[in-house]
This record gives structure tokens, C-alpha cells and sequence, in this order.
């Protein structure tokens, strides 16, 4: 395999195309690793979780034959209690799965050819390879520690956050029976009163015109919750809007929103991947928090989920207690560490 580094900014149009055509083939198609999405991300730098005067750009591909066969999105940077180091583009809080854009059957040539070029090249030689937000699944993270110590790099991982999802059966009452019967009871509970004396909708955003006025109401529910007002400095705000509507575009961004009598009471953030929803964020109205409004568009979303014929709800990182209650069962993902020296 022929390797490049891309160092220039110019290389999210010359990449664009080929890119974006490798991605649905690759081992991971995941809305995260878009070329869209990623420029989007760089751009900010994550809604400024990165510096822009300590961060470049490092893009590796390598082709054979002329043709794209593998793309190592990767950055320089370094936050101020760590040394310069090469780390996935997106990482690290705000794309929850990253990995390499690669044909399955070619990974382990890819990240042997990878690690080759990284320790020889002049411009990257020396850094330390910090890879956060790898599945615990990814055949990159197991290959990663094999080709490392083969090749003399010191590997170490470990794990950053649980990431649970839920296995969908045929039928949203098959569902339900699966759940814990006092959970089961309380998600019913829970549907009936939001109905009861109220009128309780729910939908997606589905006209593009309408996404910025809705994506300001979404922004504006998570500041109801402190840490979220916490996260939303104006930067991330940006981003996240700026993300959305890239996603939007490509077709896989459901925003849902639930109504209690015509009021916006609960909103939900996700993407659709490769038969699953993947659930990103999401916000609420203070005034409807007795009637879970959460917890409502959730089950709904669910329900529909099924219905579309989906096999998983990724409710991604975290180990907040709700998703462990609708059924979630842990994965988790991980950080892979390779360094060419003591």
C-alpha cells in the first residue's frame, strides 16, 4: 500500500468524494466518521474542546493500485495536562464511536502499513498515538495491541465510558414483556398519563427550512439541566447546530420532538446507522417534568424503531440510570494507547 499524509486543509475537498464512496463499504460506517460530519468537526475543533494553535491536521490514506483502500483520520494536538499526541478527528467528547475508514478485509495490512509509516515518517515520528472511542467490538482495537508489539510500539488501553444499547425483538409488546415487570409497568404508567387529560404528540423534523427554529428549541431545553448549560458555551452551541444540520442533509438525523398539549415538553437528538438509532442527546421542558416527558418519547421512539424494522437502539456512552431501565445492556468503549518509546 501506497501511504499519504494530508496535512492541508484542502484535503477535505480533494478527499471528499472518494472518501465519502470508501465510508458505507468500511468496517465501521458510522455518521461520525462522514467526511461531512468530520470537517464539520475540525472546523470547530469539536465546538473547542481543542485548541486551534496547538491542533494540525493529519490525515493518512493509502491506496494500492490507485485505489483508496483505507483512511487514518487522525490530528496533532494536546490539552494542557498531556504532550502532543496523534488522536482520531471528532475525539474526544463530543463523537461518541470512532475508528478507521477501511474495508474489513484489508485492516490488518492497513494498520501494520499504519504503524510503519507513523514511526518513520519525519512529521510524525516520535508522537504518542492516543485512539479514544474505540467499540470494544472494533477488530481495530484487538489488531492495534497484536501489530503494536510486533512492530516495538508500547500498547496499553482501557476502558473510557459504558455504552449500552437495547436489542429489538419483532414487536413493541414483545418489548415490554422483556423488560423488568416494575419497569415494564412503569413505562406503561407512564404512556397512559401523558394521555390522560392531555393531548401528547410526537415527530420528527422532517422539513429542512424548519431545522434551525427547531434545533434553537432543542439547545434551549438542554440548558433546563445544569450540566448541559454547563457544556453549551457558544462554540459547542455552534457545533452542534452546525453538526445536525450536516447530518440532516445526509439523510440519517431524526429529531423528535414530543408535545403535551401543544407545548414542546421533551426532545430527542439521534442518527440512524445500519439498522440502528443511535440516541445522541436530548432535552426537556421544566413545566411538564411530572408527566416524563423523557421517558414518553423514548418508549415512543422505541416503538417506532421496531416498526421500521430496526435491530438496536444504541443509546451510546454513558451510564445514565434511564437506560439501564429501558433495557440497556453495556458495551463500552475504549481508549488504545501506543507509544514509540519508554
Amino acid at each position: 500500500m501506497e501511504y499519504c499524509l494530508h496535512q492541508d486543509p484542502s484535503a477535505w475537498g480533494s478527499l471528499f468524494e472518494s472518501w465519502a464512496a470508501l465510508l458505507p463499504e468500511s468496517l465501521f460506517p458510522l455518521p461520525f466518521l462522514h467526511p461531512s460530519y468530520q470537517e464539520t468537526w475540525w472546523q470547530s475543533l469539536g465546538g473547542g474542546e481543542w485548541s486551534v494553535q496547538e491542533s494540525k491536521l493529519a490525515i493518512i490514506t493509502a491506496h494500492e493500485g490507485g485505489r483508496l483502500i483505507g483512511i487514518a483520520p487522525l490530528f496533532i494536538s494536546h490539552k494542557p495536562v498531556s504532550e502532543p499526541a496523534l488522536h482520531f478527528i471528532g475525539a474526544v467528547e463530543v463523537s461518541d464511536y470512532l475508528d478507521f475508514v477501511v474495508r474489513e478485509q484489508y485492516l490488518e495490512a492497513f494498520l501494520g502499513g499504519l504503524l510503519t509509516f507513523i514511526k518513520s515518517h519525519p512529521d510524525l515520528k516520535g508522537f504518542t498515538i492516543n485512539l479514544e472511542n474505540l467499540v470494544n467490538s472494533s477488530p481495530s482495537l484487538t489488531l492495534l495491541e497484536t501489530l503494536a508489539q510486533a512492530q516495538g510500539w508500547i500498547f496499553s488501553k482501557a476502558v473510557l465510558q459504558p455504552s449500552p444499547y437495547i436489542s429489538l425483538p419483532g414487536d413493541f409488546e414483545t418489548y415490554l414483556a422483556g423488560l423488568d415487570k416494575k419497569q415494564r409497568h412503569e413505562i406503561r404508567r407512564k404512556l397512559r398519563n401523558a394521555s390522560t387529560g392531555h393531548e401528547a404528540r410526537w415527530y420528527f423534523v422532517e422539513d429542512g427550512k424548519l431545522l434551525p427554529e427547531e434545533l434553537q428549541v432543542f439547545t434551549e431545553m438542554m440548558r433546563n439541566e445544569n450540566d448541559k448549560n454547563n457544556f453549551l458555551k457558544p462554540e459547542m452551541e455552534s457545533f452542534i447546530n452546525a453538526a445536525a444540520e450536516c447530518l440532516f442533509d445526509l439523510g440519517i438525523l431524526r429529531l423528535a420532538f414530543l408535545t403535551i398539549d401543544g407545548e414542546k415538553a421533551a426532545a430527542f437528538l439521534s442518527f440512524t446507522c445500519c439498522d440502528r438509532l443511535l440516541v445522541y442527546n436530548s432535552s426537556r421542558a421544566d413545566k411538564w417534568t411530572a408527566l416524563s416527558p423523557g421517558w414518553v418519547l423514548l418508549a415512543r421512539q422505541i416503538e417506532w424503531a421496531i416498526s421500521a424494522g430496526f435491530k438496536e437502539v444504541d443509546m451510546m456512552r454513558g451510564d445514565e440510570g434511564y437506560k439501564y431501565k429501558f433495557g440497556g445492556v453495556d458495551r463500552f468503549v475504549w481508549r488504545a494507547l501506543l507509544s514509540s518509546t519508554p
